[in-house]
């Protein structure tokens, strides 16, 4: 067997029509899909939700699960808010900077524009309380052979130490050559 790609991949939401809405208005994802239920296809557990699907790009789906029945959401609160994120890619550097003015004049709050060296990011909070990424690639041919190269070197000095290799180190201090 051979994975062909994400189908799709599903988060909650508190508002189902928000959630679209919002999507739609900052991130230009056109609404492809709802199912609505009583009951839980796989489980038969009586639980009604709506689950919308977005369209996110490239056959790329995001769905969301609004559940009227559950206890409000959470996060984890063991992982810190910078790690679970959605993080989607744009076609330039303009699209991040036009994106992130949007969004602060609707009173989003924004982080970045972060420069990564390989990419360049922009992070922020949809209403549900997921952590988006817009990333815009600024990576060379060399640079993904350089990481490339190093990859399962540095997964390896990682398993075995738990401290960062310093195999890329010229992704952070701004020696790449």
């Amino acid at each position: 067997m051979n994975i062909k790609k994400i189908h799709h991949v599903a988060y909650r939401c508190k508002d189902a029509k928000q959630t679209v809405e919002w999507y739609g208005k900052y991130l230009n994802m056109d609404f492809v899909l709802a199912i609505g239920e009583n009951q839980v296809p796989s489980t038969k557990a009586p639980d009604p939700y709506m689950h919308v699907f977005l369209d996110a790009g490239g056959g790329n789906v995001l769905a969301f699960f609004e559940l009227p029945n559950s206890p409000e959401m959470g996060r984890d609160p063991n992982t810190p808010d910078w790690v679970q994120h959605i993080a989607f890619e744009v076609e330039s550097v303009a699209d991040l900077e036009e994106t992130k003015a949007r969004l602060e004049a609707d009173g989003i709050g924004v982080v970045g524009i972060t420069n990564h060296t390989i990419f360049k990011s922009i992070y922020f909070f949809d209403p549900n309380g997921h952590r988006l990424e817009l990333s815009a690639n600024t990576n060379t041919a060399e640079m993904d052979r350089k990481l490339d190269a190093v990859k399962w070197d540095m997964l390896n000095e990682w398993a075995e130490t738990k401290r960062a290799p310093e195999h890329a180190r010229w992704m952070h201090d701004g020696t790449y050559e």
